[in-house]
C-alpha cells in the first residue's frame, strides 16, 4: 500500500523518522509521497528521500502551501494579511528553478491550492496556484492540490490557466458533484483519515459513489503528522496508520483489503508515473 500524502519533514520533528518508516514498512507500505510546503521543505524532503531509500522509496513534490505564505521565512501558518510579495516572488522563481533542475525523487508539483479559511488574500493564493499549474503543465508532472471551501475556485483556476494536466485533490471531503467535477478533468481524489470518523457521513456517502463508479481514481493518504485517525486523536499521525483507512473501506463498503490495496497502488503508479521505476 502507498501513502500518497505524508509530510515526512514535519513528522521528523515529532518522531524518530527511521523508526516511523520502519514501522510503515512492517505495516505493509511500499512507497510514500512527501509533498512540500516551502523551499526549505522540498530541499529537506529530497535529502530524506536519498537518506532513507534503503527503508522505503520516497517520492517528493515541489510546492508552496497556501498556509505558509505569510512570513518571509515561511515557518509559521497563515495568520495575517501582511504578505511579503517580494519573498513570494522570489520563492516562485526558486520553484521554477528547482523544476528545471529536477531532482530524481520529484514526481509532482505541490502541495498548492486555495484555502478559504485563512487570511492570506485570495488574489495571492490564486497567483501562487496559477504558477504551480503552469509549471505542472510545463514539466508534465501532476499537481497535488489542497482545498478548503474552494472546490469552485480550483475548478475555475483550471479554466483560467487552461490547465491540460492531471493531479490529485488531497484529503478530498466534498460532495458527489464536486468529485465529478475533478474526475471529468482526469483528477484523482485522496482519501484519508476523515472517513474513519462516523460523523463524516457526507464524505462516506461520496466515497460509496466513488468506489462504485470511479475506484480507478482513488488514492490513499494519511496527511501525517496531521489528520489523526479516529481513536488516535492527540498523537502524531504516521504512515503505518494508513491501514486504519483501508480497514474502514473494507469493513463499510464490502471491498476486500487486498482489492483496496492493489487498486489504489495501481492508481498511484499511473498518476505519478512510477511503473517504470525499479523501486515501485
Amino acid at each position: 500500500m502507498i501513502d500518497s500524502h505524508c509530510h515526512l519533514d514535519l513528522l521528523a520533528s515529532k518522531k524518530d523518522l527511521r523508526v516511523a518508516l520502519e514501522h510503515a514498512k512492517t505495516a505493509g507500505l511500499t512507497r510514500i509521497m512527501a509533498p512540500s510546503i516551502n523551499p526549505q521543505s522540498w530541499q529537506a524532503l529530497q535529502a530524506l528521500s536519498e537518506h532513507y531509500s534503503s527503508v522505503l522509496p520516497i517520492d517528493t513534490a515541489l510546492g508552496l502551501h497556501p498556509y505558509f505564505l505569510t512570513d518571509s521565512n515561511h515557518t509559521s501558518r497563515a495568520s495575517t494579511t501582511d504578505i511579503p510579495e517580494q519573498a513570494i516572488h522570489e520563492n516562485l522563481e526558486q520553484l521554477e528553478a528547482a523544476a528545471a533542475a529536477l531532482h530524481p525523487s520529484v514526481k509532482a508539483v505541490g502541495e498548492t491550492g486555495i484555502d478559504g479559511h485563512i487570511s492570506v488574500p485570495l488574489a495571492v493564493q490564486k497567483k501562487v496556484l496559477h504558477t504551480h499549474l503552469k509549471l505542472a503543465d510545463k514539466t508534465s508532472l501532476p499537481v497535488i492540490l489542497h482545498h478548503r471551501k474552494s472546490h469552485h475556485l480550483l475548478l475555475e483556476a483550471f479554466k483560467y490557466v487552461k490547465y491540460q494536466g492531471v493531479g490529485v485533490v488531497h484529503a478530498f471531503s466534498g460532495s458527489v458533484e464536486a468529485a465529478k467535477g475533478y474526475i471529468e478533468r482526469g483528477f484523482y481524489l485522496g482519501i484519508g483519515g476523515t472517513i474513519t470518523y462516523e460523523r463524516a457521513q457526507k464524505t462516506r456517502d461520496t466515497l460509496k459513489f466513488l468506489l462504485d463508479c470511479h475506484f480507478d481514481k482513488l488514492l490513499l493518504e494519511t496527511d501525517s503528522p496531521d489528520m489523526p485517525m479516529y481513536g488516535r486523536q492527540g498523537e502524531p499521525n504516521e504512515p503505518r496508520y494508513l491501514a486504519d483507512v483501508i480497514d474502514v473501506i473494507s469493513n463499510n463498503y464490502g471491498v476486500s483489503r487486498e482489492e483496496v490495496i492493489s487498486t489504489t497502488t495501481a492508481n498511484y503508479a499511473k498518476l505519478f508515473n512510477t511503473n517504470s521505476d525499479s523501486s515501485a
